[in-house]
């Protein structure tokens, strides 16, 4: 189990536990970014009844034509759950604005977790970085975390690559070219708004679902959008 997180005391931040035994099913869903078509078609593919949990990586909302239609999507069933990404944080930080959103949909996004675990699992949108205590990340590690280059940015090594230590984090933000899949770490930012996929993660039979969106929303260039690998012996991340 991850421990609990103790973060920038100016920040309302919050880990959500759950009991994954609570559960029949279980689906970890990567950035809608207000890509509401795509998302009810993997809804649609997944056909959670009310005995399944649908938890988001976070990153819900802009750059895609509908982030009202998604969070009315997510607002309207219990078992569709959340954590926040970095652009709900812009939203809640006045960094940008969506005209369509009412008071009480920032009240939603300002409620949303940043960490939500269950047994073996954690879901974060940005990831954590292995090398100190999840305890000492702040809010903006949590939400924006990709490279462990000192320069950062999309500089390898990346810290799902390199992650050799449990619990198994799924997370977003990250674009990819596929998704992710290690012991320690799923990545599903599989880019739906810039004309990718948008993938889930099938808990308890580990296998990837995803669908395609009807249109492309954002152009975006090929050098921040990461080709994923596994590291091995003979070649580190």
């Amino acid at each position: 189990m991850v421990p609990e997180l103790t973060l920038d005391t100016d920040v309302d931040a919050s880990h959500r536990t759950l009991d994954g035994d609570d559960w029949d099913n279980i689906y970890v869903v990567g950035d809608v970014h207000g890509c509401r078509a795509t998302l009810e078609r993997l809804l649609d593919s997944l056909a959670p009844d009310q005995d399944d949990l649908v938890v988001f990586v976070g990153d819900l909302v802009r750059k895609g034509p509908d982030s009202k239609g998604v969070l009315d999507i997510v607002k309207s069933r219990s078992n569709l759950l959340a954590v926040r990404g970095n652009n709900e944080q812009k939203l809640l930080d006045g960094r940008k604005s969506i005209d369509s959103l009412a008071d009480d949909d920032l009240a939603y996004l300002d409620s949303l977790p940043v960490v939500i675990s269950w047994d073996d699992a954690v879901v974060v949108h940005g990831g954590i970085d292995h090398r100190k205590p999840v305890a000492e990340h702040t809010l903006t590690e949590l939400l924006n975390t990709r490279s462990l280059a000192p320069e950062g940015g999309y500089e390898r090594p990346f810290w799902f690559e390199t992650r050799r230590e449990s619990p198994r984090v799924f997370f977003g933000h990250t674009v990819l070219a596929d998704p992710f899949e290690s012991d320690y770490a799923v990545g599903l930012d599989t880019g739906c708004v810039y004309g990718g996929r948008l993938t889930a993660y099938d808990y308890r039979n580990s296998e990837f679902i995803s669908v395609g969106p009807p249109e492309t929303y954002r152009p975006r260039s090929s050098d921040s959008i990461v080709e994923p690998r596994l590291a091995t012996p003979d070649r580190p991340s």
